[in-house]
């Protein structure tokens, strides 16, 4: 029930304007001088107040002090007097309209009522844009490394132009952020961007999936389904590990985006499409063309641009900003109070080789972030794969042969000591052959 402050100092026609507004359904609180409707203003949703008032407070001071106070509330001013210099200064100030006695109270309830319509889709506006603030904050890419900042470069120049654009990159480096990204970086941003991970698809169900299908097109199509070629008109298709389509399904794409016409299953006529098409793939998509397993043509028609993005492993320097940036993320999504991570936590962080990449580190910071209960994340807080990886720098002559050959030697000997001198134990002990452990003793002269 939306709360209105009527503020007037003729008692009758104060009395006349809450009963009807009470009527109408408001939760209607009233003053008779500036001063007092000054201390209930923060309660209300909206304000209608005489410029006339006792005292030394107006409704021109009080429209003045809500706009500074609590500029969302809006306020409409009446008066007996019909003065210009009044109404444009009102105006002027912020006053969202302005009634001159005598009035049709209906009239001042449709003006009550557009006024909170128009607040309300005020909010919903500033709503929208600090949730599109926090989406574009969390999907920026933080970096300093000279790889992903080349990457950030080609994104930048690439975005604007109307090219397909083949995104390569380990799983959980980001591909499907790049593709969203260039998506809203380009002229098509106001339209759809639709996503679609074709591994994650059967076959069969992957054409009605991209082109969609008429009613009665095969057994379950009960009604007319659009692709996502129709969904995403206009804007953008980001097809996902575009590596594992089939032959048959690489033609029809390839005919898609060459005619620049879908038909649905099932159906007789021709569909014009208008979309930007960008894939990406963890495979080594070269090499599968070589093998033919993916069409040359297609390829082609894919790869206009390509950005490679480098997994975490190869910049480290990434992993302190990143981890920070995920705890600041999540520590306000927790409500914790988190300021930072602890060294020694840090350094086991930037010592991990990361399989998972970026997606792996958001995880592994979403959940210390959870389990924290101090300032820091600290090792406790850190799953046992960080802690207990051991991370050996490579010296220059290194022979990865030796140090095996060295290892086994090692272990050789311990087994045969502790075995008493016994092979077959120590064969035992090793969880080999005894014939596999005479060939190890004869091979490292033992």
């Amino acid at each position: 029930m939306e709360k209105i402050l009527i503020v007037e100092d003729e008692k009758n026609f104060l009395e006349v304007l809450e009963f009807y507004f009470k009527e109408k359904g408001f939760d209607v609180d009233t003053a008779a001088t500036g001063e007092e409707a000054l201390e209930k203003v923060k309660n209300a949703d909206v304000i209608v107040s005489d410029i006339k008032l006792p005292g030394e407070i107006d409704g021109i001071e009080i429209l003045e002090k809500v706009k500074e106070e609590y500029p969302e509330i809006p306020v409409i001013l009446i008066t007996a007097y019909a003065s210009v210099k009044d109404a444009v200064r009102a105006l002027k100030i912020g006053a969202e309209d302005y009634i001159i006695k005598p009035f049709d109270l209906e009239k001042l309830e449709i003006v009550v009522k557009k006024a909170l319509e128009a607040n309300s889709l005020r909010r919903e506006v500033e709503a929208l844009r600090r949730e599109l603030e926090s989406i574009y904050e969390e999907k920026r890419f933080v970096t300093k490394s000279p790889g992903m900042k080349k990457v950030v470069d080609v994104v930048k120049r690439v975005a604007p132009q109307d090219v397909n654009v083949l995104i390569i990159g380990e799983s959980g480096t980001g591909k499907s952020l790049l593709a969203r990204i260039i998506h809203d970086l380009s002229p098509r941003k106001r339209r759809s961007f639709v996503s679609l991970n074709c591994a994650a698809i059967p076959e069969s169900l992957l054409e009605s999936e991209l082109f969609g299908y008429e009613k009665g097109a095969f057994t379950g199509a009960y009604s007319r389904k659009r692709g996502i070629f129709e969904l995403a008109q206009g804007g953008t298709i980001f097809l996902d590990e575009i590596s594992s389509m089939s032959p048959m399904m690489q033609v029809k794409l390839l005919n898609a985006i060459q005619e620049r016409r879908i038909r649905r299953i099932g159906g007789e006529t021709e569909i014009e499409v208008d979309v930007r098409i960008i894939t990406a793939t963890n495979k080594n998509i070269e090499e599968l063309v070589n093998r033919g397993e993916f069409r040359e043509d297609l390829f082609y028609r894919l790869d206009v641009v390509r950005i490679e993005i480098p997994p975490l492993r190869e910049r480290k320097e990434d992993i302190p900003l990143l981890a920070q940036h995920f705890a600041d993320i999540y520590s306000e999504k927790f409500g914790k109070k988190i300021v930072g991570i602890d060294k020694k936590a840090m350094k086991l962080l930037e010592n991990y080789n990361w399989p998972g990449n970026v997606r792996e580190l958001e995880n592994v910071i979403e959940r210390a972030v959870a389990l924290e209960d101090g300032e820091y994340i600290t090792v406790n807080s850190l799953p046992s794969k960080i802690v207990e990886w051991e991370y050996k720098e490579i010296e220059k002559g290194f022979s990865l042969e030796k140090y095996i050959d060295d290892e086994i030697k090692k272990y050789l000997k311990t087994a045969y000591l502790k075995a008493g001198g016994d092979k077959k134990k120590a064969a035992e002990l090793l969880g080999i052959s005894y014939r596999s452990f005479r060939y190890y003793w004869k091979k490292y002269n033992l």
